[in-house]
């Protein structure tokens, strides 16, 4: 793995740290709908805080696109975060010139304050080089905290990092602690389950894993891509035509390396995708032509498992089947209870990420029985295609 600076390097008293955080929280009806990326940035925050720094908090919000948006405002996520963190929070009108600058001249140690939405500004998807230089003006030191975010090189991700001593995280360290455990230099065997509406937006996902696990697991819709490419019929399953000589290629490949590639033995079919939707349990190669593929079926499901109990490290990716809707949530609930339950048991290294399957292992109750949820989406994926994020490889040290 390679080497980051971390918190453990920096001595905060009396400094103004920047810290790059992720406060792009869901919103509904103009309410917070989900606080967990600010609980997950909350250790980092106090460390700071309680050692005497001075903390600077940007950020960005959905795309204003350089505009000022209203809605787009962090200021409700200043006020979630004050609530969670328990004291209270400055806010400044923007992320740099004289607002932003009147307010961490008036900061003291310990105090925090959070700027306006970077995306505010156009330079910042922009990295460009006037916007960096005003962010860096604020502060001493950089911190950032937002894997999430570090798959795009922008200015509060990567340009300020080069301005500033720049140091990762307790967040931004988990999570690249744990992705070294999953694909860096992992425990083996290693099994990567992959699901998936298209294979067409997994293939580098899909290439680089064959290359680095020892078995990979396939399901979702993805699944049925694979199944149609070797000649069976899938109904009115969802599948991609175009893609049949690149999933015959994948498979080819993997086995060539030595890469066992699991798909379905049998499937979860129905008429209608619709919750409760009448339905019964086929072969892989047996689909009706008036019906579709929204499950895998309990042969898969031990098949799958049999895998796991031999395995020492699993990376997650996409659910089995459509797991928002009864009972085509039943594969992807009973592998996750099994992937708990072993690495409780028997020492399961078990990380997972990206957003669906992170809101199936919620719905599955097992989010905090896994080794590691990341909670980045595209950043997460990026790293498991094996790309290299700016905002990581601006922390690295020689």
């Amino acid at each position: 793995m390679a080497r980051f600076r971390t918190l453990d390097q920096l001595e905060p008293a009396g400094k103004r740290v920047l810290l790059r955080a992720d406060l792009n929280l869901p919103v509904r009806g103009g309410k917070i709908t989900d606080l967990t990326r600010i609980e997950r940035l909350a250790p980092t925050l106090r460390e700071l805080a309680d050692k005497g720094a001075k903390v600077i908090v940007c950020s960005h919000f959905d795309r204003p696109k350089g505009k000022r948006v209203p809605e787009m405002s962090l200021k409700p996520m200043a006020e979630a975060l004050s609530q969670v963190l328990g004291k209270p929070i400055a806010f400044a009108e923007d992320c740099i010139g004289p607002a932003a600058e009147q307010a961490t001249a008036a900061m003291k140690d310990g105090e925090v304050l959070v700027l306006e939405n970077t995306r505010y500004h156009a330079g910042e998807e922009k990295n460009d080089p006037a916007l960096v230089e005003g962010l860096a003006k604020l502060a001493d030191v950089f911190v950032n905290d937002a894997f999430s975010a570090a798959h795009r090189a922008h200015a509060s991700t990567e340009g300020v990092a080069r301005k500033l001593p720049a140091y990762a995280g307790r967040l931004m360290q988990a999570e690249l602690e744990a992705l070294d455990a999953a694909l860096g230099n992992p425990a083996r065997p290693v099994v990567a389950i992959v699901g998936g509406a298209k294979v067409s937006t997994k293939l580098d996902l899909l290439g680089n894993l064959s290359k680095k696990v020892d078995v990979l697991v396939i399901g979702g819709a993805m699944a049925n891509t694979f199944l149609a490419a070797q000649g069976k019929s899938m109904g009115k399953s969802l599948q991609e035509g175009e893609m049949h000589d690149t999933a015959l290629r994948i498979l080819e490949e993997a086995k060539a390396g030595g890469c066992e590639i699991l798909l379905p033995d049998d499937l979860v079919v129905a008429a209608a995708f619709a919750a409760n939707a009448a339905h019964r349990t086929v072969p892989a190669d047996g689909v009706p032509p008036d019906m579709m593929a929204l499950d895998v079926g309990p042969a898969t499901v031990a098949a799958v498992e049999a895998r796991l109990k031999k395995a020492s490290t699993l990376v997650w990716n996409g659910p089995f089947g459509a797991f928002e809707i009864p009972p085509f949530d039943t594969a992807t609930v009973q592998v996750a209870q099994t992937v708990a339950g072993l690495t409780t048991s028997a020492g399961l290294k078990s990380i997972g990420g990206g957003g669906d399957t992170v809101s199936a292992l919620r719905h599955a109750g097992v989010s905090d029985r896994m080794t590691y949820v990341s909670s980045a989406g595209g950043a997460f994926l990026e790293w498991l295609e094996g790309k290299e994020l700016p905002g990581v490889a601006v922390l690295e040290t020689a």
